[in-house]
């Protein structure tokens, strides 16, 4: 077990270093903007130095920005999730802080594609292990645990704003270029993690009621049993269906891992729910809870 959680914490901290580097090294020199809370950060710290003469380094608002967030996360998302999340806001606000703003390069769709490939990987590694880069990943979980709405609406909402005000503020050009940094981004937390906001999860096991017990100590998501037998081994098994969102699959990957390791598991692209899919304030009965 400490051997995981120090994994995931190294895991946490190299993606917080990856986004600094992103930032520092491409996107803030080339006036092209990152994703999210970063994006906003960097966005807010150049307005104030062009215009208002005020130098507050994208770091510390970035730092700034997340601690209303981090504080709705811990009551609303998790303290396991919001604790990663924790560590990966500060060691990215100290490597910000930390590493020179250089250009390795002055062509600005370079910068912009390599920054936010560099981007997306931190991002799409630190929700590989059950973390986030903070800011709008735990904005746009209490939102669409609200409402059920999915989540990449509020990414899009929050990166339009950014495209937008930098289009108006600074050159055209520049929000372009910005639009092809968060494409980039996309697409490489896609690969790195998943593009589905909700996936299916199939489970043949012979421990149904000790991994349903264990999921249900940690997730609040319905479970349909099944019974099933295997047709090689023709013997009698069960399997478990449920539904989960992408930031819940590092959770469950790892309860399986601990109650059944032998579990034969399939994880399937989940288009969309109909029906009841629990949103935060809502209980779970006895009809529902079999999913």
């Amino acid at each position: 077990m400490f051997l995981i959680e120090a994994r995931r914490i190294a895991i946490v901290i190299l993606g917080s270093f990856l986004l600094a580097v992103s930032l520092n090294f491409f996107l803030i020199n080339a006036n092209v903007y990152a994703s999210g809370f970063s994006g906003a950060a960097q966005l807010v710290s150049s307005i104030l130095q062009d215009f208002a003469k005020i130098n507050i380094s994208t770091g510390v608002l970035l730092f700034i920005f997340n601690i209303p967030v981090l504080i709705l996360g811990w009551f609303k998302v998790g303290k396991g999730f919001t604790i990663y999340s924790i560590i990966s806001v500060i060691c990215a606000t100290l490597f910000l802080e930390v590493l020179p703003i250089i250009s390795l390069s002055e062509d600005i769709m370079l910068n912009a594609v390599a920054g936010g490939v560099i981007s997306g990987a931190a991002v799409g590694i630190s929700l590989k292990w059950g973390a986030s880069t903070g800011g709008m990943d735990i904005v746009a979980m209490i939102l669409s645990r609200l409402n059920d709405k999915p989540i990449g609406i509020y990414f899009l909402i929050l990166n339009a704003i950014i495209i937008f005000v930098a289009g108006i503020l600074y050159e055209p050009e520049n929000a372009l270029y910005t639009m092809l940094a968060l494409y980039v981004t996309t697409l490489v937390i896609d690969a790195i993690h998943t593009r589905h906001e909700k996936v299916t999860v199939l489970m043949v096991t012979q421990k149904a009621e000790e991994l349903q017990q264990a999921i249900h100590g940690q997730l609040v998501r319905g479970i349909t049993i099944l019974p099933a037998r295997g047709a090689y081994s023709n013997t009698d098994t069960n399997m478990l269906y449920l539904v989960v969102t992408r930031y819940e699959l590092y959770d469950l990957e790892k309860i399986i891992s601990e109650v059944d390791p032998n579990a034969f598991t399939n994880i399937i692209q989940t288009a969309g729910v109909y029906g009841f899919f629990r949103k935060d304030g809502e209980q779970i009965n006895d009809v529902q809870g079999t999913l």
